[in-house]
């Protein structure tokens, strides 16, 4: 964390769908001196019913959120946190549903059959895209008439810390913006993890 420490006691909610760069958000959120909140029991199977109140149950611990279930509770969210600020973090949809394809494939979680209606991505692909652009169309017309309170980004834009710092009322930091899961950062971590697994094998005999 850097010596930038939040000003306001207002809540951040980062409300884009994942895969869109949740985590590296969360991550700049961190150095800019919020208490984040991730994702949340996103396999609980009672979801569907509790979601609502295992979200209000973490508002008091925490100062900023992201990933699931908070995009879908925006909403609720600005009723129940007046002040709060929400950022909506968008991708070409195209490069967003192979993303999800290929991170989720057939698997199913309880949160994604209560976003989507359908636990999985594969073979599912257009009900995806139709949830995904239908959540960026509304959130957008929700907040038409409130500049202050929505920025919308695409983290390939450049010069985030230009548009999020004054958004939130916060100093730039002296650090790069965090990229949290590039591609090439996980081709590193498979070549060492392909190094580790290959060193104990050789060890053994």
């Amino acid at each position: 964390m850097s010596n930038n420490q939040k000003k306001s006691s207002a809540k951040v909610f980062g409300i884009g769908f994942h895969k869109t760069g949740t985590s590296s958000l969360g991550k700049a959120l961190e150095i800019l001196g919020y208490r984040v909140c991730g994702a949340v029991d996103i396999h609980n199977p009672n979801i569907k019913e509790q979601v609502h109140e295992i979200a209000y149950s973490l508002l008091d611990k925490y100062d900023a959120f992201q990933d699931n279930p908070w995009p879908i509770l925006y909403q609720e969210l600005d009723q129940k946190c007046p002040g709060s600020k929400f950022i909506l973090v968008i991708r070409p949809v195209d490069s967003w549903i192979n993303s999800i394809v290929t991170h989720f494939d057939t698997r199913d979680t309880p949160m994604r059959e209560l976003i989507y209606g359908v636990g999985h991505p594969k073979g599912n692909e257009n009900i995806y895209i139709e949830r995904y652009e239908r959540h960026n169309s509304e959130v957008i017309e929700y907040f038409k008439d409130r500049p202050n309170d929505l920025l919308v980004i695409h983290l390939k834009e450049g010069k985030l810390w230009e548009k999020i710092c004054p958004f939130l009322e916060q100093e730039i930091p002296e650090v790069e913006f965090p990229h949290v899961n590039k591609k090439e950062n996980k081709k590193i971590q498979r070549a060492f993890k392909n190094v580790k697994k290959n060193l104990k094998i050789f060890s053994k005999k």
